[in-house]
């Protein structure tokens, strides 16, 4: 008893949300400390870390032969464990210090259906990073408990969470996820359909990073008030040399309207496999979105629209599920169910 008061006083907890675009962490005595993109540069020779997180994401599209940038996670799970483990322990040494008297406990958010291998391989790369006990919230449940949704009650909650490489869909009651839905759809898609149209229509061929500004500055799928366009410059694709074109936000709507209908499709099949008593409530209560692909200019409208749902973006939906994991850290016995580990 004494040792677990002990190890309670000194320990540090960490909350982490492992994302395909973003790793964010969270500890109890500092709030969220780190939030960087899932970025690894490597020495393509010796395979030596030799940046990550924002340092590495400014290499991508810009490495000599010899260097090389990874995104080690995909889809939501660990694509390349090595690499995983080296960013993981990287962000823990940044924000612990070098001598502790305990190994630190995580609770991590996970995608939904996430298989026994995936979790295992998400365990194990936590606890080589130097954590001691690892629990394992699915995203869109952290999602609902960082916006303060009443997740234990007998009440039906519907999340949306739109993340780097998934957007999932989950109906919420009784502290446990009814139903859910999920697409391989989500920001990376959205990066990669902009990147896509530009090169299609334009003829300029242009990195990823700038095709994601493209998105976050006029990126929309609905019409807006002001009209909006963006100078962007690429290489083009007939002569070689560097071009410049007007990317207005119409061209933006078609560039993301079929990753606008994959997303609003998942919303609706989840509602039609929602048992009645449920789906009563979420007419009542409406749609939460979450995950950095809700901040797209006219998807919560697109949606409500075709959903008939009363949708609504949480406050700050970057942090959401980050918010969310890290309350069932600090108030394990409220959300004991949550944990699916």
């Amino acid at each position: 008893m004494f040792l677990q008061t002990l190890r309670r006083f000194f320990s540090q907890d960490i909350a982490m949300d492992l994302g395909t675009a973003n790793t964010l962490l969270y500890t109890r005595k500092q709030g969220i400390v780190i939030n960087e993109p899932s970025v690894v540069a490597l020495d393509v020779a010796t395979k030596g870390v030799l940046a990550v997180g924002q340092n590495a994401k400014r290499y991508m599209g810009r490495t000599p032969k010899n260097i090389t940038t990874v995104r080690p996670l995909r889809e939501g799970v660990i694509a390349d464990f090595d690499v995983t483990r080296a960013m993981i322990d990287y962000f823990v040494r940044k924000i612990l210090s070098k001598v502790r008297l305990f190994r630190p406990s995580f609770v991590i958010c996970v995608p939904t259906g996430i298989t026994q291998v995936e979790k295992k391989a998400v365990i194990d790369s936590a606890t080589m990073a130097g954590a001691g006990n690892v629990k394992l919230v699915e995203e869109p449940m952290g999602a609902a408990i960082g916006a303060d949704l009443p997740v234990n009650d007998p009440i039906g909650n519907m999340v949306l969470d739109i993340g780097g490489g998934t957007s999932e869909v989950a109906v919420i009651s009784l502290g446990g996820i009814a139903e859910t839905q999920s697409v391989r759809v989500a920001g990376d898609a959205m990066n990669m359909a902009v990147q896509r149209y530009i090169r299609e229509v334009f003829r300029i061929e242009v990195g990823i990073n700038t095709a994601e500004n493209v998105k976050k500055i006029i990126g929309a799928v609905t019409p807006q008030e002001k009209p909006l366009a963006l100078e962007v410059s690429g290489k083009d694709l007939v002569q070689g040399a560097p071009r410049i074109v007007m990317v207005t936000e119409g061209h933006m709507r078609e560039a993301l309207s079929s990753a606008a209908k994959c997303i609003c499709g998942a919303v609706l099949r989840a509602l039609e496999n929602t048992p009645p008593e449920l789906a009563a409530d979420i007419f009542k209560n409406g749609l939460l979105m979450a995950g950095g692909g809700s901040l797209l200019k006219g998807l919560d409208a697109y949606i409500a629209r075709e959903t008939h749902l009363k949708v609504y973006v949480d406050e700050d939906p970057l942090t959401t599920v980050l918010r969310g994991t890290a309350r069932a850290m600090l108030e394990r016995e409220r959300y004991r169910s949550v944990f699916i580990n």
